[in-house]
């Protein structure tokens, strides 16, 4: 695979970013491509390892030595159909994900690994750009007719592999438009919304509807959909926001991230949204959680104009390198830095908030930490612990809040009589994706709590296919690692 001696004679190189003092300017993506030349010659740095331990790294199970060839070779149209054998939405995952491959990647346990996520991206950006990328509606259909619950990359991804078996698909979303939180907790200077709308342009040329503005378990019972359709699949989510309990975290100006994004997302889009206006210009921002929510929340208040942005992370700094007792191919928890990082945050490790202090109209001003670490406990989880004298006062007018997600909304559940876990996910075996309740299957975050979108994406297809076998008695839609029809 790509050159034979290509991991010899070229580095790895990936795309820069424009100067931080004119991306924060405004919500663009801020990447500088790689010219084709340098692309061809990342592709060739693929090695003939024998065993591609990328497979098994990619939730998806891409076919990344065959893409990573066919860019080498200049067979751009050949890597796009390769890509999206698949992966649905290659131009969501090769902006967004955190690359599990790369550190699966056999040149990485010696040299950097191979730049796939890049190459995944500029393959898909350039079958788009040469109109390869086209509908393609099922042939003959079935009859059958199938809701899917959410508009997430878990959602798009089983209703595209559903509507390619011929079923009618109608995707229900509760948000004014479709993508979940790919539209409203991605900030646009990471993906900006006209990718998504794209491909959903060509999904609906496929035949699949999309309902919004529909809140499934508010605005319907979801028993009504039992008698509409054929098999209901669940993509809604983890969406409950995990808090935290401490003195003053009532106080205005403490805010949950995902309050915060998605309003952001809505101004830039012009979508009107309710409430306060949720800004950081002018202000001492104190970002909670070390994670990409996090970042997030760092970028854009960074855009917005505040006066400083401090992130808080409970754990301790990690190394670049791996650390010891996570060896290659796991995925590893090292230090990881994002653009918005760059952009102007201080960090501060091993530091746990509090409380909250505000003035007398109850109005946040400050926030106070102490120091802690991890005390190890043989045979129990670390217990944390807080270092004695450390307690610190910090000037804080806003304080946003991305601690993760604690599992999915009830009421679906409630209403249908499905069995959850203790984190309210939607109990679902991986073997097949359903529930306790015949015809109703889940897929997603709301089966396996929190993840990654390649997981989500991942998710969906394997579902798609359970979907279909359950209607049809047995389904050609493709498992991971088998490689769907060449379609583009």
């Amino acid at each position: 695979m790509g050159k034979t001696t290509g991991f010899m004679e070229f580095d790895r190189k990936d795309e820069t970013y424009a100067p931080v003092k004119e991306r924060i300017k405004n919500y663009k993506e801020f990447t500088i491509p790689l010219k084709e030349k340098e692309l061809k010659n990342q592709g060739a740095r693929c090695m003939d390892c024998g065993i591609p331990f990328c497979h098994s790294g990619c939730p998806l199970g891409n076919l990344i030595p065959d893409f990573n060839d066919a860019v080498y070779q200049g067979k751009w149209e050949k890597a796009t159909k390769i890509l999206h054998s698949t992966n649905n939405f290659p131009e969501f995952t090769g902006r967004l994900c955190p690359a599990p491959c790369e550190e699966a990647c056999v040149l990485g346990i010696n040299e950097d690994p191979v730049s796939i996520e890049n190459i995944e991206k500029n393959i898909v950006e350039t079958a788009f750009k040469n109109g390869w990328i086209t509908p393609e509606p099922p042939i003959v259909r079935t009859g059958k007719e199938i809701a899917v619950i959410g508009s997430g990359p878990a959602g798009l991804a089983a209703a595209q592999q559903l509507n390619r078996a011929g079923h009618l698909v109608t995707v229900f979303e509760r948000d004014e438009k479709v993508g979940g939180l790919l539209r409203y907790g991605i900030p646009d200077f990471k993906m900006e919304k006209n990718v998504i709308d794209r491909r959903l342009e060509i999904m609906e040329k496929e035949g699949i509807i999309f309902k919004t503005g529909v809140h499934v378990g508010v605005d319907v019972n979801a028993t009504e959909l039992q008698d509409q359709f054929d098999a209901i699949l669940l993509c809604g989510g983890a969406t409950v926001r995990r808090k935290l309990p401490i003195p003053g975290a009532d106080l205005k100006g403490v805010v949950q991230a995902m309050d915060f994004l998605p309003q952001n997302n809505r101004k830039v889009d012009g979508i009107p949204f309710e409430g306060e206006e949720l800004n950081a210009k002018g202000k001492h921002v104190i970002v909670i959680g070390g994670g990409d929510t996090g970042s997030d929340c760092i970028g854009t208040s960074i855009r917005h104009g505040a006066v400083s942005v401090t992130n808080f992370e409970i754990m301790p700094k990690s190394t670049p390198e791996r650390p010891e007792g996570q060896p290659w191919p796991f995925w590893p928890m090292r230090l990881r830095t994002s653009s918005s990082h760059k952009e102007g945050a201080e960090r501060v490790f091993s530091i746990s908030t509090k409380k909250f202090i505000g003035d007398e109209k109850g109005t946040l001003k400050s926030l106070v930490t102490a120091e802690v670490f991890w005390e190890k406990v043989p045979g129990k989880r670390p217990v944390l612990k807080e270092v004695e004298g450390t307690e610190k006062e910090w000037e804080c007018d806003l304080a946003l809040l991305a601690l993760g997600f604690t599992g999915s909304e009830t009421s679906i559940a409630e209403q249908l009589g499905l069995e959850m876990d203790a984190r309210t996910n939607i109990n679902a075996s991986v073997m097949d994706y359903k529930t306790n309740v015949p015809g109703v299957f889940v897929a997603g975050d709301q089966r396996r709590g929190q993840s990654l979108i390649v997981w989500a994406i991942s998710e969906g297809r394997q579902a798609a296919h359970h979907v279909d076998s359950y209607i049809m008695g047995a389904s050609d839609l493709p498992l991971k690692g088998d490689g769907d029809l060449p379609r583009l």
